[in-house]
């Protein structure tokens, strides 16, 4: 029997560009023109980009994905990703295809709903694909070339929208070996305050498939958003994601990452500061168990003085799992008073486990306040110890002192409803050192 050579990556995306060509906007059709052709001139990143030199995505490259088809699925089989509130509005995106009945939107000043929509609309043309550059990254390009829907969410000008909007993409049990391209973006208007929270979720244990989004948040002035992102998608998937994020003068971003499934899942979350007084919160907690690889990437980009960053991303890893944490600060000549802190602290179960960690500061102005630091390690012997000599048993101990580290960063997430689920969904995974 003759063997059958595996599609070559730029032939397969071009191959499904062509197949789903149809009519749009002329501005689009010549920015996913422009995408696919970027994408098929760089291909996936390989081990020579120092930006993925710890971040191996051959299995993705070589992976022959089909795009995601739309799929039943019953509400109370998305209930336990709802945090207990199913009265909060969400959006929710099966296989990466809007299921208007499982989605409850509604309330003054918000819009929430799809990209697509907004697109057949006439809207977005200013907006969409402004912030998350297909230079940038060889899977934006993909994205911004392949992407069909995602979620489009305006808060209005001086709104304070009164609970979070849930945006959530869930993977069918019937998804196969699919991929999908979530495109999202969040515009915040100026002095309105605003919570998104932003879910990938499968009910597919096991599937290999992948999932490749590009979410753009835009803050204007004065206006603050507290940013949730979750990714607990197979353990046997692949996810690669960016979220692009531009402040402007006096706005906040508040952002807290939760990342638990994957057998390769990188976030690059990026913030740039387009005005003065600016803050933005970056926590991250992620958990790694057998032979998964969880990356963040992040950068924050200080271009205006007298703002504010503060980041804080722990990890915990088990087993032969690895992690890998690059956390960048750029302060540029004119951001003047700039105070900015990161901290990257990570905690192995197993002595096969391995953290790659770099956070890095590029300082170009002199009256500034920047720290950094990373640490990794096992549990304090002492603080075992101390828990077993009052009579906790060992097993116990270290389940305690793990969850204790971990509850540090938790405690920051400020919806109680999702807080109290997460610490659920770590007490759940400590359970195997039971």
């Amino acid at each position: 029997m003759t063997a059958v050579s595996p599609v070559a990556p730029g032939d397969l995306y071009r191959e499904q560009f062509d197949a789903g060509a149809s009519a749009a906007p002329e501005w689009l059709s010549r920015l996913r023109l422009a995408a696919i052709d970027r994408f098929q001139a760089t291909g996936f990143p390989t081990a020579r980009d120092e930006e993925w030199r710890f971040t191996p995505v051959g299995p993705i490259a070589r992976g022959e994905f089909r795009p995601g088809h739309a799929a039943a699925v019953a509400l109370d089989a998305i209930e336990p990703f709802l945090f207990g509130r199913p009265d909060w509005p969400r959006l929710v995106f099966v296989n990466g295809c809007y299921d208007a009945g499982l989605s409850e939107t509604g309330g003054a000043g918000v819009r929430a709903g799809t990209i697509a929509d907004a697109i057949a609309d006439g809207e977005l043309e200013q907006l969409l694909g402004r912030e998350a550059s297909i230079e940038d990254s060889a899977f934006t390009a993909l994205n911004t070339a392949l992407f069909r829907d995602g979620a489009w969410v305006h808060v209005a000008a001086g709104e304070q929208l009164a609970e979070p909007l849930h945006v959530l993409f869930v993977t069918s049990a019937d998804a196969g070996a699919t991929v999908t391209h979530p495109r999202n973006l969040i515009v915040v208007e100026r002095n309105a305050r605003a919570s998104v929270i932003e879910s990938y979720v499968t009910l597919a244990p096991g599937a290999a498939y992948f999932t490749n989004p590009v979410t753009e948040v835009v803050v204007r002035e004065n206006a603050w958003i507290e940013h949730t992102r979750v990714q607990r998608e197979s353990e046997a998937a692949y996810h690669v994601g960016l979220t692009q994020v531009t402040q402007a003068r006096d706005s906040h971003y508040r952002s807290f990452t939760l990342a638990m499934g994957g057998a390769i899942a990188r976030h690059n979350l990026h913030a740039r500061h387009m005005g003065s007084n600016v803050e933005t919160l970056l926590y991250g907690l992620y958990l790694t168990r057998g032979e998964q690889l969880v990356d963040n990437h992040t950068a924050i980009h200080h271009d205006q003085p007298n703002s504010n960053s503060w980041e804080v991303y722990k990890g915990i890893l088990d087993g032969r799992s690895r992690a890998v944490f690059n956390g960048k600060v750029f302060v540029r000549p004119e951001a003047q008073k700039t105070d900015a802190k990161q901290t990257n602290r990570n905690l192995l179960l197993s002595e096969a486990a391995r953290v790659d960690t770099k956070p890095q500061l590029e300082i170009f102005a002199d009256d500034v306040k920047c720290t950094h630091g990373a640490t990794v390690g096992m549990l304090d012997e002492s603080a075992l110890f101390y828990a077993r000599s009052r009579g906790v048993p060992l097993r116990a101990a270290r389940k305690l002192l793990t969850y204790a580290f971990a509850a540090e960063v938790l405690a920051e997430v400020t919806l109680e409803p999702v807080r109290e689920a997460f610490e659920r969904s770590v007490l759940e995974r400590l359970g195997s050192l039971d």
